[in-house]
């Protein structure tokens, strides 16, 4: 059997995630009942695998693991598609009925290779009008903030939204998503130059971190511990806090005090269902909305790609073409 090109994490390495990163040969994926191989066109990064480059959900015993959750690509038969990069759970199928719910990269080999198995549950037509390198794009960060915004935050035309941090995939899809669909976006960051590239995709406006802003119906929270102070006391009395991440780690006081008090609704939201992503590809063609990249780079450099991710150089997404 022949091999593949990919970029995969052969150990933990918590210090220095790019030390356990190796990009070389990887054996094609093997064929499985219900599942289809994809020969992927543009796959793009997530701080998800630096998290699995530390050894962050990924144990050393299922290394060597192909990193990647997102992708877009052809399948054997020529369909253009993209790969949903959720496994298993109530929104699974082609997998055993009790699979866990798993992404892409957890239990089985990721989308940073030229050719991944998946099931065929998990493909989804790829729209005409968006390119490979944009369909790449979407599946985590932009389904996750889709989700977030418009599902588990229930936002509205007109309302408040803030976001905390600026830069990165979630943060920059929550706010062109948010501004497409009416929504006054306020954006946090440490970085001028960001804070002024989040301006000019949309966003009402864009702060240091813990400014103080008007009262606003719904937070998306994926920092955590440093700005989760700031969230609780931005968000109006009955407002809603969607928390999608923890990248600083848990808040050290959760005060729910002020949460119960002041009936803040504390919501919890984890990527999207199928449907979730079908309906964001649609949005993104009827509407014009595409996703902000960062850079497109070769398979070959994923070393070079991942840095940026590690040393918080990029704005928007970073994607691999193998």
């Amino acid at each position: 059997m022949g091999g593949v090109l990919a970029a995969t994490a052969v150990r933990p390495s918590p210090d220095d995630p790019l030390a356990g990163l190796g990009v070389g040969d990887h054996p094609e994926p093997a064929p499985r009942p219900g599942w289809t191989t994809v020969t992927v066109r543009a796959a793009s990064l997530n701080h998800h695998d630096v998290f699995s480059l530390r050894g962050v959900g990924l144990p050393a015993e299922r290394m060597p693991m192909v990193l990647g959750t997102d992708a877009a690509g052809v399948t054997d038969d020529g369909r253009e598609v993209v790969v949903h990069a959720v496994v298993g759970g109530p929104d699974g199928r082609g997998v055993d009925a009790d699979e866990p719910r798993s992404l892409l990269s957890e239990r089985y080999d990721g989308t940073l290779a030229e050719r991944v198995a998946v099931p065929a549950w998990n493909l989804v037509d790829k729209p005409a009008g968006l390119s490979f390198v944009e369909a790449a794009c979407l599946p985590t960060a932009w389904l996750t903030a889709y989700r977030a915004l418009f599902v588990a935050g229930g936002a509205r035309p007109g309302q408040r939204v803030l976001v905390q941090g600026a830069g990165g995939g979630f943060a920059t899809a929550a706010t062109v998503l948010g501004a497409a669909a009416g929504l006054e976006v306020t954006v946090t960051g440490r970085d001028p130059d960001r804070r002024e590239r989040a301006r000019a995709l949309g966003a009402a406006a864009a702060v240091e971190p813990g400014a103080r802003v008007p009262r606003v119906d719904l937070v998306l929270e994926s920092v955590g511990r440093a700005t989760w102070r700031h969230s609780l006391r931005t968000v109006r009395p009955g407002g809603t806090v969607v928390v999608v991440g923890l990248t600083t780690g848990e808040p050290e006081a959760p005060e729910l005090t002020r949460v119960f008090f002041q009936e803040i609704r504390v919501v919890g939201s984890t990527m999207g269902t199928r449907a979730d992503l079908e309906d964001l590809l649609r949005l993104c063609v009827r509407a014009g909305v595409r996703p902000v990249v960062d850079a497109v780079l070769p398979l070959a450099q994923a070393r070079e790609g991942l840095a940026r991710l590690v040393e918080g150089r990029q704005f928007g997404k970073v994607v691999l073409e193998p």
